[in-house]
């Protein structure tokens, strides 16, 4: 359920507001080798809802991915790249503009148009039969605010996935895995000066720290329906020391016709 969990949390993929895009791309095999490539539309604005269909704000996707085997068991691993062309603000100048000013920090006032990269990596390997584990980390220009899905410039990741076909419910899941997601320091300077991003932001942040995230899940199926019981446990949540930690529970349903 966690956006760090869903895809590496730096990595700035192009979208609108509600996650849809305008785009085209294309794979190339060979052997165990995948290439990918893509470009993308980006919303008008930072996480705004309307896209550019002008392309003249875009984002340019790369990925090579090694599929192998190991012990006999299965794994891969993938590195994927992204480069943002848009109009967006860097931290520093909406610090210097607040200082001029002495109005909070506003990166909407310092927009150019500008480039913002990031780069990360994901390691999959089947342990035994129904186990899977994962590691992932991915880092992305910490001096430039986002523009699609959420505020963290460096991640590190790891879980598992196990089914339950150990204790006689194959079709039954059980999942953990353990976060550090963190912001570069001028990124919570801009943060400290009462600016705001994707989705975090109140004003100040004088004791900025490491994000430290444990999630855990077990899914199961009754009837046509998937259940899934999900528990977050957050430490120091959007970097703030003084804040937390915040255990979240979730219900999630799935069913298709």
């Amino acid at each position: 359920m966690n956006w760090a969990i869903i895809d590496a949390g730096s990595y700035d993929y192009a979208a609108d507001a509600w996650g849809y895009t305008y785009g085209a791309a294309a794979e190339w095999y060979q052997g165990p080798w995948t290439l990918r490539g893509g470009v993308f539309g980006i919303s008008t604005l930072p996480n705004g809802t309307d896209l550019d269909t002008t392309f003249s704000q875009f984002q340019l996707d790369g990925e090579i991915e090694r599929r192998y085997s190991l012990w006999n068991r299965t794994g891969k691993i993938a590195v994927t790249g992204f480069l943002t062309r848009a109009k967006l603000g860097t931290y520093q100048d909406a610090i210097a503009l607040a200082q001029a000013t002495g109005a909070p920090a506003d990166i909407v006032a310092v927009r150019q148009y500008r480039s913002r990269s990031g780069l990360s990596m994901n390691l999959e390997q089947e342990v035994i039969d129904g186990l899977g584990v994962f590691g992932r980390a991915g880092f992305a220009s910490g001096d430039v605010e986002p523009d699609s899905y959420t505020d963290i410039d460096r991640t590190v990741a790891a879980g598992l996935s196990l089914t339950g076909k150990r204790w006689g419910r194959p079709d039954d899941t059980l999942g953990f895995a353990a976060i550090a997601n963190a912001i570069t320091p001028i990124h919570a300077q801009f943060l400290d000066a009462g600016g705001l991003g994707i989705l975090i932001g109140d004003g100040q942040l004088p004791h900025p720290g490491l994000e430290q995230i444990i999630e855990t899940f077990y899914q199961f199926p009754i009837g046509a329906w998937k259940v899934m019981f999900d528990y977050q446990f957050v430490v120091n949540p959007a970097y703030n020391r003084d804040r937390g930690p915040v255990s979240i529970g979730s219900i999630r349903l799935h069913s298709e016709f």
